[in-house]
């Protein structure tokens, strides 16, 4: 698990389990494994249209652990790497960040299992339906929020929300909020609540 996530792109690579390894000999161990609960499965969605569901690309996937912590000792990591500004942590750290923020939704009963991406031009960790709208949901693990996803994904299907985990404090501003990462476990209750009263 933690070589499918250490990669920008994380998209799941069977061969990375094994030289050579197909779908469909790990198909079953991968489908156990997510209904034990034990990780999350995060399908393609590549035109998040109402219902997600039926666009949603199921060859195309990321996994997740079930836990943060489980992640960080499978990864063999000291629990203060997490403070770290060592350069060659950026790409583990993002991921860290993207499995907390998961596993914060998911224990408030948010489906995060799609994402989006416009080929490598562009990447938004979780899509989610929610009422009658898709919300885009992007993880940044620091404060250097320059990522251009959430910006072509708003150019391409103007959302009416937008929502960025960060190390920034809260911001609104539109249809766009900015939540800090510490923050992730109150998501249903600030966003999703609130735009059930408008």
């Amino acid at each position: 698990l933690p070589s499918q996530l250490a990669k920008e792109n994380r998209k799941f690579i069977y061969q990375l389990v094994r030289p050579g390894a197909r779908a469909r000999e790990y198909e079953d161990a991968l489908t156990w494994l997510k209904n034990a609960g034990l990780l999350y499965k995060v399908s393609l969605c590549a035109t998040p249209r109402l219902p997600l569901k039926s666009y949603e690309d199921l060859s195309i996937f990321k996994i997740y652990c079930l836990d943060i912590g489980l992640l960080r000792v499978l990864a063999e990591m000291d629990a203060d790497i997490y403070l770290s500004d060592n350069p060659g942590f950026k790409e583990f750290k993002g991921a860290l960040a993207e499995n907390y923020v998961l596993q914060s939704m998911v224990a408030q009963g948010v489906n995060c299992s799609r994402y989006w991406s416009s080929g490598n031009k562009a990447e938004v960790e979780f899509i989610i339906q929610h009422a009658s709208q898709v919300i885009p949901i992007e993880v940044k693990s620091g404060t250097s929020v320059t990522g251009k996803s959430l910006i072509e994904y708003n150019k391409k299907y103007s959302p009416e929300l937008r929502v960025r985990f960060s190390m920034l404090n809260m911001k609104k501003d539109d249809n766009f909020i900015n939540m800090p990462l510490f923050m992730a476990d109150r998501f249903a209750d600030l966003v999703l609540s609130n735009e059930e009263q408008h």
